[in-house]
């Protein structure tokens, strides 16, 4: 098989979530440990860093790699779900893996793995770990798929577990309440480890409080040890004045950022307090405090390959895409998108049937035109079906059988003091970044 064919194979042969919604979805770690067992443990090869979280955690894992390449280590990164191609979930030093690795891992393995019947995630975290020991990285940052506590991924023991924030999501999966969503995702806390936890809510608080004591896990609360001081949004930055790290130029635009840099800087500062934030490169005595920080947060984006994060497209008109997914995520993004100056705003709006649709569509901005859509996935929710949900909203627009058509339409309709909004799903913006850029 050539790559392609191996992707192919890997998107069809396996149950894969991110397709498929509950049937693809494998609890528990069975799977993950005879795995781990056969390619004899390489995430031990390594250090790692975990990061969980409902909303941020990939921004988060994407600026601490970019931070740590900055200081001079060889620093993995694995995330989901990619948003053109496979290679982007694993990387090293931004770098996607390459396919030659891919097809040869498949081609050596997979009778070992078939028999298994494992899921995608379970063979791609196999596949990410093993390829991190073998290129031989000197720390890997590693954000959980879904929930915590059962994710293939928690099989590592880092130096660090970092938890964004709680917010309603696969709640099929991780509980009904915000106490049982907690729960699931203060697994991934290890005995003795360091835990930063991002946002808290009273229910959620306890939660963290009580199982980082039970495990003699130091807990830090980055809401109560705030690193950011004030934020100021420009044209092409937010500027951060920090209490520590003196003023920051952050390449990522989107309001949420704020709140995921006030816990990156948090988690900055714990790994500098464990001594993991020495320069490989230079004097040991030398501390990456200042100047590899803020090229780290100025170049994130190149420095680690992310997208899709208020990514800007082009500027008449402005146009704008996101993978925010949720009622939590959406929070702050429809706020964003009121406070955009236009004459008019066209939105391409589309998401998965397992998320909160009507709840999102409570937020968005009814001064729009919308193009309701769907994505290459059987979890998509129709366009027909949008329409109808927005109906009850006030939301006015129509519905396209694709995202290409979709923006075509808005496109089309936008004139040049106007703003263009792709989002809604994180499989609405990777068909928008495959077929229309």
């Amino acid at each position: 098989m050539n790559y392609q064919e191996t992707c192919e194979y890997l998107f069809g042969q396996m149950p894969m979530f991110e397709k498929q919604g509950t049937s693809g979805y494998k609890e528990g770690l069975e799977n993950t440990i005879k795995l781990d067992q056969h390619f004899n443990h390489p995430h031990r090869k390594y250090l790692t860093i975990h990061v969980a979280g409902t909303n941020g955690k990939g921004s988060c894992a994407h600026t601490l790699s970019a931070i740590l390449q900055m200081c001079g280590y060889k620093v993995g990164l694995y995330t989901s779900p990619h948003l053109v191609d496979f290679s982007e979930r694993i990387r090293i030093n931004g770098l996607p893996i390459s396919e030659d690795y891919v097809v040869d891992f498949v081609e050596k393995e997979k009778s070992f793995f078939e028999p298994l019947q494992p899921s995608f995630f379970e063979v791609t975290t196999a596949l990410a770990f093993k390829y991190f020991a073998d290129m031989e990285v000197d720390i890997a940052v590693i954000e959980v798929g879904l929930g915590g506590r059962l994710d293939c991924t928690n099989i590592i023991k880092p130096i660090l577990s970092i938890i964004t924030n709680i917010g309603y999501d696969h709640t099929q999966f991780l509980g009904n309440s915000l106490e049982q969503i907690a729960m699931e995702k203060a697994g991934i806390i290890k005995r003795g480890i360091p835990v930063v936890i991002g946002e808290i809510t009273p229910e959620t608080r306890l939660v963290f409080e009580s199982m980082a004591a039970e495990l003699g896990a130091p807990l830090k609360l980055a809401e109560e040890n705030p690193e950011v001081k004030s934020a100021q949004q420009t044209d092409k930055y937010i500027v951060y004045n920090t209490e520590n790290f003196g003023l920051l130029e952050g390449e990522l635009k989107g309001n949420y950022q704020i709140k995921n840099t006030n816990t990156v800087l948090c988690a900055v500062k714990q790994l500098e307090e464990l001594g993991f934030m020495h320069s490989v490169s230079c004097r040991p005595d030398y501390t990456c405090q200042n100047k590899e920080v803020r090229e780290a947060f100025k170049n994130v984006c190149d420095l680690t390959g992310l997208k899709g994060r208020w990514q800007k497209i082009k500027d008449e008109p402005l146009t704008i895409c996101d993978t925010g997914h949720n009622v939590a995520g959406w929070t702050y993004l429809s706020e964003q998108l009121k406070a955009v100056t236009a004459k008019h705003k066209h939105i391409v709006f589309g998401m998965v049937a397992d998320k909160d649709v009507e709840g999102v569509m409570e937020l968005l901005p009814k001064d729009a035109t919308y193009y309701f859509t769907k994505a290459d996935s059987k979890r998509s929710t129709s366009e027909s079906l949008l329409k109808l949900y927005a109906q009850k909203h006030n939301l006015t627009g129509e519905g396209y059988p694709d995202v290409a058509s979709a923006y075509k339409a808005a496109q089309n309709a936008a004139g040049e003091k106007d703003f263009v909004f792709i989002g809604g799903s994180s499989y609405v913006v990777a068909d928008f970044l495959k077929n229309c850029i």
